[in-house]
């Protein structure tokens, strides 16, 4: 477990070529960490206490030649890291794997990167291996799903026990981009990823179930801005942006897909539950099409009575992020074009209103 203070001026150093995006995370204390990639790693602040303006200085968890980083919380608030990482050997071949590591607590530092292997052994195929997304069911097992070389859908889980079982080849064909997968709070895991011809939904019927086959859904989405997040029991609703420039649209199986408006920008949104003014509300975040942060709000699954979207005016690179505080409270964070972190946090004002953005 290596990890080390870095200095606040080294730490607004932008990024090396590699992943692009800003994660949030909650500890079991109520501390929140932010993460953001720099040249030689991620770089991670902790809130100083729970649902404090002061946030501690900026920590280097080093890992070389990631291109893309998933990360997800399970029930124990435990933190997982799913990359997919580049590596120059010495006689010159570049090897693709995807890597795994832990964090178990807030300001502690990152296990060691764990290689988890590519799905294909010939070096042409692995190099043309997607990005991740890694989910954890409330029975704990740490799913891992990835574009393969052919367009179709690997999976890499954990066992009960810790191993690790081997690449499972889902079949499928024609993926084009990033997938979006939930682990909802029942266990069942729903997956959806678009393809050349529209968009493919898997959905396990029970906990631990069989995934089945990816079913057509007459939808289309812009590739890349996939996002999901459980607005009922034991039920997702799926967002993206709909690729003829009509803005961000909201779908849940059964029901038809809804235009929310907005001006998204390419990448994927984010998206929140909070309690606002007595409501239950969607928070929505996405990079706008003048690479802005731009944050929505609408009433839970009732997309018809519309969504209220504000342009906050803060340059990004990617996607904000988005969590709740220790006192329920939003909390926006954002990379910035200069590779700095900057946070805002909800005030005591009606519906949503944002503090000044705070530079870490």
């Amino acid at each position: 477990m290596l990890e080390r203070t870095v200095r606040p001026d080294s730490a607004i150093a932008p990024a090396a070529p590699g992943p692009v995006g800003i994660w949030f995370a909650g500890g079991r204390d109520g501390r929140l960490a932010v993460y953001a990639p720099c040249e030689g790693g991620l770089r991670r602040w902790t809130e100083v206490r729970p649902g404090s303006q002061d946030w501690g200085r900026p920590v280097l968890v080093p890992v070389r030649g990631l291109t893309h980083l998933s990360v997800t919380q399970d029930a124990n608030a435990y933190v997982h890291f799913v990359g997919r990482r580049e590596l120059r050997k010495p006689d010159g071949r570049t090897v693709v794997d995807i890597v795994y590591a832990i964090q178990y607590q807030p300001g502690r530092p990152v296990s060691g990167w764990r290689s988890l292997g590519n799905p294909h052994k010939g070096t042409e195929a692995a190099a043309l291996l997607g990005e991740p997304s890694v989910v954890v069911t409330a029975s704990g097992m740490v799913h891992i799903f990835v574009r393969n070389a052919d367009g179709g859908l690997a999976l890499r889980r954990e066992q009960s026990d810790g191993k690790w079982r081997g690449w499972d080849d889902r079949g499928e064909a024609g993926i084009t981009s990033a997938l979006a997968a939930i682990a909802l709070g029942s266990g069942r895991i729903e997956l959806f990823a678009t393809t050349v011809e529209g968009v493919l939904h898997w959905s396990q019927q029970s906990a631990g179930g069989a995934l089945g086959h990816g079913r057509p859904a007459r939808v289309a989405a812009l590739p890349g801005s996939l996002a999901a997040l459980e607005t009922g029991p034991d039920r997702p609703t799926f967002y993206w942006t709909d690729p003829d420039g009509h803005g961000v649209v909201a779908y849940r199986a059964g029901a038809w897909p809804v235009a929310l408006g907005g001006i998204p920008g390419e990448g994927p949104h984010s998206a929140l539950r909070a309690l606002l003014d007595g409501y239950d509300c969607t928070v929505l975040a996405h990079r706008g099409a003048g690479g802005t942060a731009v944050v929505g709000v609408g009433v839970t699954e009732d997309e018809g009575n519309g969504v209220w979207w504000s342009d906050t005016g803060v340059p990004c690179l990617a996607s904000p992020a988005l969590a709740l505080d220790a006192w329920g409270r939003v909390v926006v964070a954002v990379a910035g074009q200069d590779g700095a972190v900057e946070v805002a946090r909800q005030t005591d004002g009606p519906g949503l209103t944002l503090s000044e953005w705070r530079r870490l």
